[in-house]
């Protein structure tokens, strides 16, 4: 008998296969709730080194899992036990996919041996998890595991991101396969592309902006996740283009930087002759394509096509590696320097004058606070590589106005799906993460009303991050709306005051309620020295009105 074939086959059982599969494509821990159809992948993590992250509620599982995409744009993972687990996580899915996050969600499954003779938790997932993923399947054996774990995350990778989904039997995961041969460099999927626009769109953006004089960048999630940070920043300089952010593209570029711009927005964008459009939608957050001039040229510029049409036509269109896209677009016709200085000079005497406007809210000394001022009082405690999280409706519309970004990756809120709740799980990601980072979460007292349970997670863990809150007593995106159209509001009113602060002390972690605003500063500097997770309960006045301009629908 030869040596090959004395040789007995290495087999593992399904939970440690998925384990492995996950070990090579780096992942370093598993966001989960226990549940009994999970066991298997539980011991096999166990076995492969990979940390176990147990919360108080699936929602907080796969919010952290995106969460960790979006703080280190590698795909965040979490198990969900089947049924209600993975019915529990769906929420998160959606915000995923809204957002392009990459995210594969593992779930529990009844055993196939028994399918349709009414297991516990029996439930067919793949037919209503479809529509929020870019795969949804279900192994037909052992031996289909980790072929099925390699095909999820390279689909959640490949532009645009998203999240994907893969069940599995609970027998299956208990019976024993062997592992095929590793693909090469798993871990090397990123989402970043590697070719850049074809030649004739991208000669037809540059002609456009060859003849520029008042130009603008709009640039959103899809250059983060593309990585094209320095790219944007070099094509800006080089060719001297305002540049204004949203969505997880804040901090590509520094917010100090001459060519940074937020408060001229409206002015910029309906003044413009030629509009970079990179990586963001024209969405309710850009007035359906509306907040452009009307003789605005646009130029689409993106990792992939969009899934939905654009509503309004578009002069080019450049698909393909943003970074690559951006440096081909900057040395074209010689890269020189647009005559834009007059226009800069223009939108920047805008940009001081609605910042000097907003002195007096900030320097506002009412009691209970200003949402402004508060946001004030908490800008002089971030550090500039300070991970900032919004979990609410207006108090993280002030946030989204007036708190500065310095890097990629420090601005993280609910993206264009708008769920509350992600905060905590966002939170948790986040600081495991990048440990030696403040991580600051700014919640709502409406937000805090979904997973304010989370508390317990973070300090079971022992992940120490800092979260103010904004208690107005009110879900004021609903109130104010309401009363100004009808006169009156109706399930709109909070308790007021309420001491969330207590359920955090009593939940292990460190919390105190202030209501002035010389208060705040020493509250903070006590919270991160706590060594606790900590909540500072600001009471906010609830009769101000955020300056509402979207049309939402």
């Amino acid at each position: 008998m030869s040596t090959e074939s004395a040789q007995e086959t290495q087999t593992y059982h399904g939970g440690r296969l998925v384990a492995r599969r996950l070990k090579a494509h780096g992942v370093s821990r598993l966001f989960t709730l226990s549940g009994g159809h999970l066991f298997s992948i539980y011991d096999g993590c166990r076995e492969e080194g990979i940390e176990l992250i147990d919360v108080r509620h699936e929602s907080t599982a796969a919010f952290a899992a995106e969460g960790w995409a979006k703080v280190t744009r590698e795909a965040g993972v979490c198990a969900l036990t089947a049924g209600p687990g993975v019915t529990n996580g769906m929420s998160a899915m959606a915000s995923a996919q809204a957002n392009h996050s990459p995210m594969v969600v593992l779930g529990g499954r009844a055993p196939a041996l028994r399918w349709g003779q009414g297991s516990l938790q029996e439930i067919d997932h793949v037919p209503f998890v479809r529509p929020l993923t870019k795969l949804a399947a279900t192994p037909e054996s052992t031996e289909e595991i980790p072929g099925l774990v390699d095909d999820a995350f390279a689909a959640a990778l490949a532009p645009h991101g998203g999240p994907t989904f893969v069940d599995f039997p609970l027998d299956y995961v208990f019976m024993e396969a062997a592992e095929p041969e590793p693909s090469p460099d798993p871990a090397g999927l990123v989402l970043a592309g590697t070719r850049g626009a074809d030649g004739a769109a991208l000669q037809r953006a540059a002609d456009l902006l060859a003849g520029a004089e008042r130009p603008v960048i709009m640039a959103g999630t899809d250059l983060y996740w593309g990585r094209g940070e320095e790219a944007l920043c070099a094509l800006a300089e080089r060719l001297r283009i305002p540049v204004f952010l949203n969505g997880l593209a804040r901090g590509c570029m520094a917010a100090d930087n001459e060519l940074f711009f937020s408060r001229a927005r409206s002015q910029a964008l309906k003044g413009a002759d030629v509009a970079l459009v990179i990586g963001v939608p024209m969405d309710f957050r850009l007035a359906f394509g509306a907040s452009f001039g009307e003789d605005t040229e646009l130029v689409v510029i993106d990792s992939a096509e969009s899934e939905r049409g654009h509503p309004r036509a578009v002069a080019a269109e450049c698909y393909g590696s943003i970074p690559g896209t951006l440096e081909d677009l900057a040395s074209a016709g010689g890269g020189q320097a647009l005559p834009s200085e007059d226009w800069i000079a223009e939108l920047r005497a805008t940009e001081n004058e609605r910042r000097e406007a907003e002195r007096a809210e900030f320097e506002d000394d009412r009691s209970p606070l200003h949402p402004m001022r508060l946001y004030g009082e908490v800008a002089k405690m971030l550090d500039r590589d300070a991970i900032v999280i919004g979990d609410g409706g207006d108090f993280v519309s002030y946030a989204g106005r007036v708190v500065n970004s310095y890097q990629p990756g420090c601005w993280l809120d609910p993206g264009p799906f708008g769920c509350l709740g992600t905060g905590p799980g966002y939170a948790l990601a986040a600081k495991l993460a990048r440990p030696d980072r403040q991580v600051v979460l700014m919640v709502g007292d409406g937000a805090f009303g979904f997973t304010g349970m989370e508390y317990d997670t973070l300090a079971r863990h022992g992940v120490n991050i800092v979260g103010v809150m904004g208690n107005n007593g009110i879900w004021a995106l609903e109130k104010h709306p309401m009363e100004f159209l009808y006169g009156y509001s109706v399930v709109a009113d909070l308790r007021p005051e309420t001491r969330y602060d207590l359920v955090v002390e009593a939940l292990g972690g460190h919390g105190e309620m202030v209501s002035r605003a010389e208060e705040v500063g020493p509250a903070i500097e006590r919270a991160f020295s706590s060594g606790k997770p900590a909540l500072v309960n600001v009471l906010t006045d609830p009769t101000v009105v955020y300056p509402r301009k979207s049309n939402l629908a």
